[in-house]
């Protein structure tokens, strides 16, 4: 395998991330040589990292090197899951916007700031929020304003508002808007309440309404120096903001689905047991839990030490599940939105600069259960389209086949035609034994339900 810049990163004159032979490397340019060379020497590295807020990194030989521009090539630590903003539920953009500014903090005291604040160098390590761009830092200079603070109220503070004040749904903004929400958007969409907060009305509706004023007009470089006093008061007022911010997930409708589950006790302890053999046997390194609701089964996975990737659709159920893994200290869970009838797509520069979630796999195994119906039924999709999205992003599936006999089938046709004649255990097994060999069907006790372990062919 040659070399290639990743897409993600070639917007940045310090340097590019690439490939070679399977592995991630770092180009670090000469034009950053002087600040890079300060990150290092200052302590501000070793402090950053001792904290789990940086990606470590070693440095490697400079045969690695891409292009001639090369001051030095670093391997940094392999992220499991490159995971989106847009995927992300209310808290966890929240921790990211309040890492960002405690590293800026601690970067002022080693006379370094942070030259640009984008959501996308922030990522999860071990269930915890990380800086994982080591070229976003420069030498502070005296009296000169917070370079990132435009960038960090467009990726971090817009969102949130929005997310806290109006609809926590219009996170997926982000999905439009790659560089961040704009301003002016934000303080339109915002509530007239949000004007008797200091930090909303002064970092985005002054800052917004400053923005339309100087709009296409040629602006002289301030001659007006911000003091260190001053530049700490903003990162100050920033983190005020962002803290106050809170939302309370529920009202939604998969927030409390485990309290109107119809299995019985006995059935929920057999599927989980069910679940825990199927994982003894194929031992994947890693899973993805479609449909994973708070949590409860993708926990299965993660008490194995499996890396878990736990989607939903419901921001609530998302939130839910994120909390509960802060709360526990849960290492190997991310939790992720995901609409599967409207995944996330490859977008940016030649659609290439964030890659859809499809690109972003093969996953080792991936769990659906209580799915089949809603994709099926809710969603209209024949079990031939279902079948082949799955061989797509798996080499293993456990799947869960809920007959109409159930009563959640049965809720979701009582208000529509039963126009699905080849929903029917047969059918299911004849459309994915196209793609996947059935390694064993195990039936759930007290239930009509039947749970399947698939290996793709």
């Amino acid at each position: 395998m040659g070399s290639n810049i990743l897409p993600a990163s070639f917007r940045d004159p310090s340097g590019f991330v690439f490939s070679q032979e399977g592995l991630l490397y770092r180009q670090i340019n000469t034009v950053y040589r002087e600040n890079y060379d300060f990150l290092i020497s200052s302590g501000l590295y070793e402090t950053l990292v001792k904290q789990e807020l940086l990606i470590p990194h070693e440095e490697v030989s400079i045969d690695y090197r891409l292009s001639h521009s090369a001051y030095k090539v670093v391997k940094p630590e392999t992220i499991n899951f490159i995971s989106q903003p847009y995927e992300w539920c209310f808290s966890q953009l929240k921790d990211a916007a309040l890492t960002t500014l405690k590293i800026q903090k601690i970067a002022f005291d080693y006379k370094m700031s942070l030259k640009d604040s984008s959501v996308y160098n922030i990522q999860f390590r071990k269930g915890k929020t990380m800086l994982i761009d080591t070229l976003s830092f420069e030498k502070y200079r005296e009296g000169e304003p917070w370079v990132a603070y435009r960038q960090f109220c467009q990726h971090f503070l817009a969102p949130l508002s929005l997310m806290a004040y109006r609809d926590v749904r219009l996170s997926q903004l982000f999905r439009i808007f790659i560089d961040g929400i704009p301003l002016d958007l934000a303080s339109l969409l915002l509530p007239k309440r949000t004007y008797f907060s200091f930090p909303l009305l002064f970092n985005i509706h002054l800052h917004a309404k400053s923005q339309r004023h100087f709009a296409g007009k040629a602006v002289k470089k301030p001659d007006r120096k911000i003091g260190r006093i001053q530049f700490l008061g903003i990162i100050d007022s920033l983190e005020t903001a962002i803290k106050k911010m809170k939302w309370c997930p529920g009202g939604t409708e998969w927030a409390d689905y485990y309290d109107n589950t119809n299995y019985s006790s006995e059935a929920f302890q057999t599927k989980k047991q069910i679940l825990s053999d199927f994982l003894d046997e194929i031992k994947p390194d890693n899973l993805w839990d479609l449909g994973a609701n708070t949590g409860v089964f993708s926990r299965v996975s993660a008490s194995k030490g499996i890396n878990t990737i736990a989607f939903d659709i419901d921001p609530a159920a998302v939130e839910k599940n994120y909390l509960e893994c802060v709360r526990t200290k849960s290492t190997n869970i991310l939790p992720l939105l995901l609409d599967l009838t409207n995944p996330s797509p490859d977008i940016g520069w030649q659609n290439q600069e964030r890659e859809s979630i499809m690109k972003r796999g093969p996953a080792d195994t991936v769990l659906a259960l209580a799915l089949i119906h809603h994709l099926a039924i809710s969603n209209n999709l024949p079990f031939y389209k279902i079948a082949d999205f799955f061989s797509k992003i798996c080499k293993n599936l456990i799947i869960e086949f809920v007959p109409k006999s159930d009563s959640q089938v049965q809720k979701l046709l009582s208000t529509r035609e039963d126009i699905f004649q080849d929903y029917k255990k047969d059918c299911f097994e004849t459309q994915f034994s196209q793609y996947f060999s059935i390694k064993e069907a195990s039936d759930i006790t007290e239930s009509d339900r039947t749970l399947y372990l698939m290996k793709k062919k």
